[in-house]
């Protein structure tokens, strides 16, 4: 038989579905956008585009997993592991994503006389699929070996049992808490964490050291450019902000799990922390409706054709990007 559903899991599982609802259709939209809006085909909407594939996956795959994962099925030991796999890579694409545009984002404040002749969308293109194999590579690790299988087959052969280990399937029950803050966190979380506030930094202080310069009329008008750069750099840091918000909390507690065993954690900052998470994947459309206006309109054309039936104008593209003379 299947196991009872208490009411608490009944509670966790609406929250999650809820999340999901918000996040699968958000992102999709975004997706869309880009792809209607010659306007928003640069670089960095192509890596944000690569966000938002991870967290449309969030919601249709994570999600619907962890709701299977606290239901807590019995299952084979490598068949837990592959259920709990995925988060792990989506994660990992999503904060490389981040750092990708970060870095993108210093190029065009740095560079931006040579800004497209150095991020082609080859280079860009070439950037993503890097990120999404090193996701895999990270991800898949403890399919690799680094998991708790030698303790499961201890505590199955102690009861006297053979063949492959039937565990109750739960996320620390297969994965290492050594390879999640050791690996995944003091390796490939924290320290990209880290560059980008170092990066965006660098961003604010060079486009605040060339809005601070005064102008002459026959310039390039700059100042639109950096203007605009700097209104771009604040939105996609606040996406970097929430990401970190979202993602420290439960990375904390693995930290907790691994350095202070006996430590007790109650069971709804786990359950917070992990909504969290999956939370994060529904966060950013919003972010991008309210604070770039390339994606809200496309956001209102889109609505206003395919949902409203009343086709709006055309989306007015953006004049020539001005550039700073040298």
């Amino acid at each position: 038989m299947p196991p009872s559903i208490s009411a608490f899991q009944a509670a966790y599982i609406g929250i999650e579905v809820l999340i999901a609802l918000v996040s699968v259709p958000g992102n999709v939209l975004v997706i869309w956008a880009v792809k209607v809006n010659q306007a928003l085909r640069d670089a960095t909407f192509s890596f944000i585009v690569s966000l938002a594939v991870a967290d449309v996956a969030v919601g249709a795959l994570v999600i619907p997993l962890a709701i299977l994962i606290n239901v807590g099925p019995q299952t084979y030991f490598h068949t837990c592991l592959m259920v709990a796999c995925p988060v792990l890579i989506l994660t990992q694409s999503s904060i490389l994503a981040l750092l990708a545009i970060a870095v993108d984002r210093y190029l065009r404040v740095k560079i931006p006389l040579r800004y497209k002749t150095v991020v082609t969308p080859r280079r860009a293109a070439v950037a993503i699929a890097g990120c999404w194999i090193l996701s895999f590579l990270v991800g898949l690790t403890p399919l690799f070996g680094w998991n708790n299988l030698s303790e499961v087959e201890r505590a199955w052969a102690a009861n006297g049992s053979v063949g492959e280990p039937v565990v109750k399937c739960e996320f620390e029950k297969v994965i290492s808490m050594e390879y999640m803050v050791y690996f995944n966190f003091f390796v490939w979380v924290l320290p990209p964490l880290l560059l980008m506030v170092l990066i965006y930094l660098e961003v604010f202080y060079l486009i605040r050291k060339q809005l601070s310069k005064k102008v002459s009329a026959s310039s390039g008008d700059p100042q639109k450019y950096y203007g605009k750069e700097l209104r771009i750099a604040k939105s996609l840091a606040l996406i970097l902000f929430l990401f970190a918000l979202s993602w420290l909390p439960l990375h904390i507690l693995n930290c907790i799990t691994l350095f202070c065993p006996s430590c007790h954690k109650p069971s709804i900052l786990i359950y917070i922390a992990i909504f969290l998470t999956h939370g994060n994947s529904a966060m950013n459309p919003i972010v991008y409706a309210f604070r770039i206006q390339k994606f809200r309109v496309t956001f209102l054309k889109i609505w206003n054709d395919h949902f409203r039936c009343q086709p709006a104008p055309p989306i007015n593209e953006d004049p020539p990007e001005v550039r700073p003379d040298d």
